[in-house]
């Protein structure tokens, strides 16, 4: 079992519809994927339909383990569309406080992934937009982390600023995990913009850098607004056809 963070320091890039379209399109190549919605936003839940949060979800499996409670991940997985999905709820954003003082809070959610190490090929986590407990939880846990970013400075700073959080948690807690790929989103070769932000990027990451670019496509927002994604809601878009392009990118670097 393959686990990716899929994480920034940055909202707006891109991670929850990424989360969304790359499981389906992975589910889609015969591939068992399980996406975890780790944001207290829960934007991922949602855009699977889910407006209610459902129990129990991510917090209550993340406090009863910090509680020394035994847990049953398989409670609170749910399939929607045929995804599978740990759901998420608002009360995730006091789990951060509530977290602080507990021995290896940084390896609660690893410790609650074990029991299901067999059942799935890709576990992809939806990360908050911030380096908190939550997000140092996913980094610790995965294998790879996928970083999706609009092709504008401010996103390439959050670049930044995460990859000097990142190599402490590979330095302290994880030091197996690597960065799977920078990808672009919202990308538009027309402007100058993306075009510069690209080739920066390319010459401080180098083969890092998806060669896949999500162009801009409003069918990716109406899909979450219907609660699916977008392979079921249009898949003759530019979405769609993007997004079955970095599935198979993605599987290829995972490739030992």
């Amino acid at each position: 079992m393959t686990i990716v963070s899929i994480a920034i320091q940055k909202g707006g890039s891109g991670k929850t519809t990424t989360a969304l379209n790359l499981g389906a399109i992975l589910q889609r190549l015969g591939k068992k994927v399980l996406l975890i919605d780790l944001d207290p936003q829960a934007n991922l839940t949602q855009a699977l339909g889910l407006i209610e949060a459902p129990e129990p979800n991510i917090y209550h499996l993340l406090k009863g383990l910090a509680q020394g409670q035994e847990v049953q991940i398989e409670s609170a997985i749910l399939t929607v569309n045929e995804l599978d999905l740990l759901p998420s709820s608002l009360d995730l954003a006091s789990a951060e406080m509530e977290l602080v003082s507990i021995f290896g809070r940084e390896k609660l959610l690893q410790q609650l992934l074990k029991p299901i190490s067999g059942n799935y090929d890709f576990v992809l986590i939806d990360c908050p937009p911030a380096l908190g407990m939550l997000t140092v939880n996913a980094v610790t846990a995965s294998d790879y982390v996928l970083m999706p970013l609009q092709a504008e400075f401010l996103p390439l700073k959050g670049v930044e600023s995460f990859m000097k959080s990142f190599d402490q948690i590979k330095g302290q807690l994880n030091p197996e995990i690597e960065v799977l790929g920078y990808l672009l989103t919202k990308f538009d070769h027309r402007k100058n913009m993306n075009r510069r932000v690209l080739s920066d990027l390319q010459e401080t990451y180098k083969n890092k850098v998806f060669s896949t670019r999500i162009r801009s496509n409003i069918a990716l927002a109406q899909a979450q607004e219907q609660g699916t994604d977008i392979f079921r809601f249009d898949p003759r878009s530019h979405g769609a056809q993007d997004y079955s392009e970095l599935g198979l990118e993605f599987l290829h670097r995972i490739r030992p």
